[in-house]
């Protein structure tokens, strides 16, 4: 049998019982439990699957996300940590893009003291984390209001987004895996998405590792284009290891006690 169908079989499997074993495997396609381990790792590596002790289990597809104002309550000392790590990365003088997300606003929370930065986004999240500080100068852009995330897209955003240039763009992600790369789960959000990752050749993804492994419905970009990836230290050594062979330099927050 062929490798490719082997790993079709192996996903089949999957779909049908959500977990599959090393040693059932190996039994059923008559191969040794070395070969069956790498199969397991290349339909990891290519996000079709989730690698567990002894087996693999079905990847996680990304949920439905809540509104973005209780999503900020979520997980908030690892989005506090990303927050802290990723404003790190931003230098007094500089212009930088935020987009929306739980996690942006903590990156904007972490950028109040910079000095002559400029802030364009397109999240009112943002905005208003910055709005009384007096080193940063804000500009958002006009657009369509989803109200569940607080953030302006459609085309007047994209034709505001075509108007400015920044130094680095930082985005959050709900979904990011080896195979999908960067996706999303709200299609009318797709071309303003795109514009954003358009902006700059410095892209900053800020995700918590929950977000790793899973596929939304609509796609955004390869991951190669993904410069920086800042996590959380519950992110899977293993998963981490892999963005960084596609030459994605990730960085792992530690969480304040």
């Amino acid at each position: 049998m062929l490798k490719e169908e082997r790993q079709r079989l192996i996903l089949d499997a999957l779909r049908s019982n959500r977990h599959v074993t090393v040693a059932d495997l190996s039994r059923q396609f008559d191969v040794s439990e070395v070969t069956i381990r790498r199969d397991l790792r290349e339909l990891h590596a290519q996000g079709a699957l989730r690698r567990a002790h002894g087996g693999a289990i079905a990847a996680t597809p990304a949920p439905l996300e809540p509104p973005v104002v209780q999503r900020m309550l979520q997980m908030e000392q690892c989005k506090a940590s990303i927050g802290r790590a990723a404003a790190a990365l931003v230098a007094d003088g500089e212009s930088v893009f935020i987009g929306s997300g739980s996690t942006t606003a903590y990156v904007a929370r972490n950028l109040v003291d910079r000095k002559n930065l400029v802030v364009i986004t397109n999240a009112l999240t943002v905005a208003t984390e910055l709005a009384s500080a007096p080193g940063v100068t804000v500009v958002v852009t006009g657009g369509m209001m989803r109200a569940s995330e607080l953030s302006l897209i459609g085309h007047i955003a994209e034709q505001a987004l075509r108007e400015v240039r920044v130094d680095k763009v930082i985005i959050g992600i709900p979904a990011i895996s080896l195979e999908a790369g960067l996706t999303n789960d709200y299609l009318p959000e797709v071309m303003t998405d795109r514009k954003i990752i358009e902006m700059s050749p410095h892209l900053i993804v800020v995700a918590d590792h929950t977000k790793f492994g899973r596929v939304a419905s609509a796609y955004l970009a390869p991951l190669e284009l993904v410069e920086i990836l800042v996590t959380d230290s519950g992110a899977d050594p293993e998963m981490v290891a892999l963005f960084e062979q596609v030459g994605i330099h990730v960085i792992i927050a530690e969480t304040e006690e």
